[in-house]
């Protein structure tokens, strides 16, 4: 069943487990997805970015997929539609009222002051048709870096201020992770993610997911860390399966096989997951 992220979110922080919140980028990957959390019993977290919204079409053309794989399939877990870093009020507006049931509104790369702005008005927005907000905080290292730079680390008072003055349901502070693979060992802050966590009580969100080992991420756990993001993992895993496919079946053509070849790596990273979040059998 399609539902906003508030419960899931909140029950995680309380239990001290995680939710995890897979990318889509096809109809096929969406599929496996929800079978796989489906048949763990997990409650799951669709992020489509903007990119992959524009990929597949549009926001109306992610919403029908995804509802109609979740009527077709007999999906009964929660599933949650996440817009994954909207870049702007009105890309956050625009995935909302195509029926989206949680946003992201990243405005980090502000100031603080326009990020609360920014924020506050995607939530007073979402809000009103039930829609959670995620924001963010400082800023995690993008793909081209492959590490994260300290002095962008999330402020302890700037994520407190943030979260306080605009409302938000989940808050991601730049503590440490990157986006893509990393470049060395992932540096994070597990005093001022404690800090942050003590102080707001409010879900906080590990992007980057992909490449952090497991110790750390069952700490990060401990530390209020109730969404974790995973994109780089799966695609990794899905593509060395098919390249590994075509290099035995060159003369396979169907896409259909293509695609269907990554099926079982990707289930099984989706699995191990699960299993590390402690998000298995929580529907």
């Amino acid at each position: 069943m399609l539902v906003n992220a508030k419960e899931i979110l909140n029950r995680a922080h309380q239990e001290k487990y995680a939710i995890p919140h897979f990318n889509i980028n096809n109809l096929e990957w969406t599929r496996f997805i929800l079978e796989k959390c489906e048949e763990l019993k997990s409650p799951v977290i669709l992020g489509v970015s903007e990119g992959a919204i524009k990929y597949m079409g549009g926001n109306h053309v992610v919403v029908a997929i995804v509802k109609s794989l979740i009527e077709d399939l007999n999906i009964t877990i929660p599933v949650v539609l996440h817009l994954d870093h909207g870049s702007s009020v009105e890309s956050c507006k625009k995935a909302i009222d195509a029926g989206f049931t949680s946003v992201m509104i990243d405005a980090s790369k502000f100031s603080l002051e326009e990020n609360i702005n920014f924020t506050k008005e995607v939530v007073l927005y979402a809000h009103l048709k039930n829609v959670t907000v995620e924001a963010e905080i400082g800023h995690v290292g993008g793909e081209e870096d492959g590490v994260a730079d300290e002095l962008a680390y999330a402020k302890v008072e700037d994520a407190i201020r943030l979260a306080k003055e605009t409302g938000i349901d989940s808050l991601a502070p730049a503590l440490g992770s990157v986006h893509g693979l990393y470049k060395g060992e992932p540096k994070l802050d597990f005093n001022r993610m404690k800090q942050i966590d003590e102080v707001l009580q409010v879900p906080l969100v590990l992007h980057g997911g992909s490449g952090i080992g497991d110790d750390l991420i069952r700490q990060a756990i401990s530390c209020g860390i109730s969404k974790l993001n995973i994109n780089t993992e799966l695609q990794m895993a899905w593509n060395a399966s098919v390249r590994e496919y075509l290099g035995t079946n060159s003369n396979v053509y169907d896409p259909r096989k293509v695609i269907k070849a990554g099926e079982e790596a990707m289930k099984a990273a989706i699995s191990a997951k699960l299993s590390l979040l402690g998000s298995i059998n929580r529907a």
